[in-house]
C-alpha cells in the first residue's frame, strides 16, 4: 500500500516547486529570530542612581555626595538603590561647607524615594527606565521574558491542534498576523502589566507560526534528506539571519517602543507570500478535500515540468493515509512501556537543559565584555556555522554521538569560563560564543533525533512533549543569569555542569542512524542501545523465582 510520500514521488525530489517552497517557508521564520530576543535591548538595564530633587539648595559638592559608594564585583561604584537621608544632608550642608570635612558613613541611608535617574549614553528609553524595573522591582524584567515563554509554552500545547483543525497555511499566516498586530499594540502599553499580557500573546503566536512552518515544510518537501536540510539549513539559517537583524536595527533605534514598532513592520512584508505558499495536500486529503489537493499537486507538477498521473490515488490509499495519521495513542503511552519511558525521561531532561543554555546565553548578551550590539550580532552569526555543522553531522555521523559530543564540548567551554582572569574578559566573551555554537548545533540535531526515536503511532506526541519541556527550560532561563548577583560565574558553572550531565544521558539513548523508523511500540523495544535497568532486575528476579534461567527484557 502506497503512502503519501510514494503517491507524490512523481514530483521528483528537488524541482522548482520544492525550491520555491523551501525558500519561502524558510523566509517565513525570519521574524522568529528577533521576535523573542528583542527583550535584550527593549529590556536592558541602563546605568541608574537615585534621583535627587533639585530644590534642596545643595552645592554641587554636596549633591555629588548624596549617593553612597558601594563595592560591586570588585569595583567601587555609586549605589543604584540607596541614598543618604536628604534631610540629614541638608542640615549637614548648613554646618559644613565641604562634605569631605564630615564622615559620611555615619549618615543613615534610605531607598530611592524620588525615583531614579537613568543614563542616556546608550538608550533613550527601555521598559526598565519606563516603569522603574530596578532595585526592589528588578525581578519584573526577567519575569517579562518568562511571561513571553509561558505564551510560547501555551502555544506549543495548542499549535498542533490549531494546525490540524484549520490547516497549516491558515495557522501559519494567522499567527504571523497575531505576532505583527500585537507587536504594534505593545508599543502603546500604558504600564508593565499590560506589556506582559501582550508579551504572552506574542509568544503564543510566534511558536504557532514556527511549528506551522516546520510541519508544512515537512509535508511539502518529500524526501527525508531534503527535510533534514530544511530543518537545519533552511529554518536554522533564516532564524539566525533574523537574530542578526535585531542588533542592526537596535543600533540605530535606541527607544524601546520605536524599536518594537519598526520590527513589527517586517511582518507586513510577508503578506505577498500567501500566494506562493500552498496548503499541505496531505492535510487536505485527511480532511476529505480531495479536489483541492489534486489542484495543488497539478500546479506543483506543472512547475516541475512533469505530468500528473491519470490515477493519482484511490479510495483505499486515501483511507490508508488517514489511518496512518490518526492519533491512536495518548500521552500515557510515552511512560507505560519501559523502553519508551526511559527515552521520554531522558528526552525531557535534555530538551529542558538545552533550552536553559540557549536562551540563557542569548539573553545574557548585554552582560558580556565588549559592545552590546556586536556581541548580539555575533551571537546570531554563530548560529549559521552551528546549523551547517548540525546538517553535516546528521548526514554523515551517528546521531547519538553527534548530540552528546556537541553538548559535552559546549558544557566544558562554559564551565571553564570561571577560570578566565578579569583582564582577559574578551576571551571569556569568545568562549561564551563557542559555547553557544555548540548549544545551537545540539538544538538542531535533537529535533531530527527525537523524531527518529519514537514510533509512528506516538511520534507527534513524543516530539510535542519534548518541545513542552524545552519551553519550561526557556521560562527558567530568564532567571539563570539573575544568579550572577550572588557570584558572577555561577550561571556559567550551572549551565556548564547541566550540559555535561545531559551529554552523559544522551549516551543511554539508542542509535537511529541507518535504522528504519519504527512504526509500532514493539519495534522500539527491539532497538539496541537502551535497557531499563530497574525493570530488567525486576523481571530477572521474577524469572529466577519461576525457575527460569533466562532474563526477560521489556
Amino acid at each position: 500500500m502506497r503512502g503519501y510520500d510514494e503517491i507524490t514521488a512523481f514530483l521528483g525530489e528537488w524541482g522548482p516547486h520544492q525550491k520555491l517552497v523551501f525558500f519561502v517557508l524558510s523566509l517565513s521564520v525570519f521574524p522568529n529570530g528577533f521576535g523573542g530576543l528583542s527583550i535584550v535591548f527593549v529590556g536592558d538595564v541602563p546605568e541608574h542612581r537615585c534621583s535627587i530633587p533639585r530644590n534642596l539648595n545643595l552645592s554641587e559638592a554636596w549633591m555629588n555626595r548624596t549617593i553612597p559608594l558601594e563595592q560591586e564585583r570588585g569595583k567601587l561604584q555609586y549605589s543604584k538603590c540607596r541614598r543618604y537621608r536628604l534631610d540629614v544632608i541638608v542640615n549637614l550642608s548648613e554646618t559644613f561647607t565641604e562634605p569631605d570635612s564630615f564622615n559620611m558613613s555615619e549618615v543613615e541611608q534610605e531607598p530611592c524615594l524620588n525615583g531614579w535617574e537613568y543614563s542616556k549614553d546608550q538608550y533613550i528609553s527601555t521598559i526598565v527606565s519606563e516603569w522603574d524595573l530596578v532595585c526592589n522591582n528588578d525581578w519584573k524584567m526577567p519575569f517579562s521574558m518568562s511571561i513571553y515563554f509561558l505564551g510560547v509554552l501555551t502555544g506549543s500545547l495548542f499549535s498542533g491542534m490549531l494546525s490540524d483543525g484549520f490547516g497549516r497555511k491558515t495557522v501559519l499566516f494567522g499567527t504571523m498576523a497575531v505576532q505583527t498586530g500585537f507587536n504594534m499594540l505593545q508599543v502603546f502599553s500604558p504600564n508593565w502589566e499590560i506589556f506582559c499580557l501582550i508579551n504572552f500573546l506574542i509568544g503564543f503566536g510566534q511558536v504557532s507560526n514556527y511549528v506551522a512552518a516546520y510541519v508544512l515544510g515537512s509535508e511539502l518537501l518529500g524526501r527525508k534528506s531534503i527535510r533534514v536540510t530544511y530543518s537545519t539549513l533552511g529554518v536554522g539559517i533564516s532564524y539566525a539571519c533574523g537574530y542578526m537583524f535585531l542588533p542592526l536595527v537596535a543600533y540605530f533605534i535606541r527607544s524601546w517602543w520605536m524599536l518594537l514598532f519598526t520590527l513589527s513592520l517586517v511582518g507586513l512584508l510577508y503578506i505577498p507570500l500567501w500566494w506562493y505558499i500552498p496548503e499541505s495536500p496531505c492535510w487536505l486529503l485527511l480532511k476529505g478535500r480531495v479536489q483541492e489537493a489534486k489542484t495543488i499537486l497539478q500546479h506543483a507538477a506543472e512547475k516541475n515540468g512533469v505530468t500528473l498521473p491519470e490515477m493519482l490515488f484511490n479510495d483505499i490509499e486515501l483511507d490508508d493515509i488517514k489511518d496512518k495519521n490518526v492519533k491512536s495513542f495518548t500521552i500515557t503511552r510515552l511512560v507505560k512501556n519501559s523502553n519508551i519511558r526511559g527515552i521520554t525521561i531522558i528526552n525531557l531532561i535534555v530538551w529542558m537543559i538545552l533550552a536553559v543554555g540557549y536562551y540563557g546565553l542569548s539573553l545574557n548578551t548585554p552582560n558580556l565584555a565588549g559592545d552590546d550590539y556586536l556581541n548580539c550580532f555575533f551571537a546570531g552569526a554563530i548560529e549559521i556555522p552551528a546549523n551547517i555543522a548540525a546538517w553535516l553531522l546528521l548526514r554523515r555521523l551517528s546521531r547519538k554521538f553527534s548530540l552528546s559530543g556537541s553538548l559535552f564540548f559546549g558544557g566544558i567551554v562554559l564551565f571553564f569560563i570561571q577560570f578566565i582572569p578579569p583582564n582577559l574578559s574578551i576571551l571569556a566573551t569568545v568562549l561564551v560564543m563557542v559555547g553557544k555554537l555548540a548549544n545551537t548545533c545540539a538544538f538542531a540535531i535533537i529535533y531530527a533525533y527525537t523524531a527518529e526515536l519514537y514510533p509512528t503511532v506516538v511520534r507527534n506526541t513524543g516530539v510535542g512533549v519534548s518541545l513542552m519541556a524545552s519551553r519550561l527550560g526557556s521560562i527558567i532561563s530568564s532567571y539563570v543569569f539573575f544568579l550572577g548577583v550572588y557570584y558572577e560565574f555561577l550561571p556559567y558553572i550551572l549551565m556548564g555542569s547541566l550540559t555535561v550531565f545531559s551529554a552523559t544521558l544522551v549516551l543511554l539513548l539508542p542509535e537511529t542512524v541507518n535504522v528504519a523508523l519504527p512504526d509500532t511500540i514493539d519495534q522500539v523495544q527491539k532497538m539496541a542501545g537502551f535497557k531499563s535497568v530497574c525493570c530488567n532486575r525486576y523481571y530477572s528476579k521474577k524469572n529466577e523465582t519461576a525457575g527460569e534461567n533466562s532474563m526477560v527484557v521489556i
